[in-house]
């Protein structure tokens, strides 16, 4: 994966339960990362094909990994205006160098 391809800003951040002064918890956003990455949209190829029959993902996240961060299901990615819940996370090649992350797109209703 080529530095130039990588041209998508994103965040990576995880739900956090924050109590007021009166004791009730709020739900916040904390920013676990900022970093460039490759992103690809669902279309017609054949990955894509390969891929429909078990997963619901939109959008496929490819992104250097970020040392000592550990990328799970339970955080989501804001890219420019959309967010988007992590569906899977895969180690492209097992080497270490690369994280692979396929999201679903969370429509707002209303």
């Amino acid at each position: 994966m080529s530095f130039g391809k990588m041209n998508t800003f994103i965040e990576i951040v995880e739900k956090t339960n924050t109590p007021d002064d009166e004791g009730f918890s709020a739900v916040s956003d904390k920013v676990i990362a900022k970093v460039r990455a490759y992103r690809e949209g669902r279309h017609g190829s054949e990955k894509w094909a390969n891929r429909a029959v078990f997963s619901e993902a939109t959008d496929l996240f490819r992104f250097r990994s970020i040392p000592d961060v550990e990328i799970t299901t339970d955080m989501r990615i804001l890219c420019g205006k959309s967010v988007f819940e992590i569906t899977s996370v895969e180690d492209v090649r097992g080497r270490g160098m690369y994280i692979e992350v396929l999201a679903k797109e969370v429509k707002s209703s209303g």
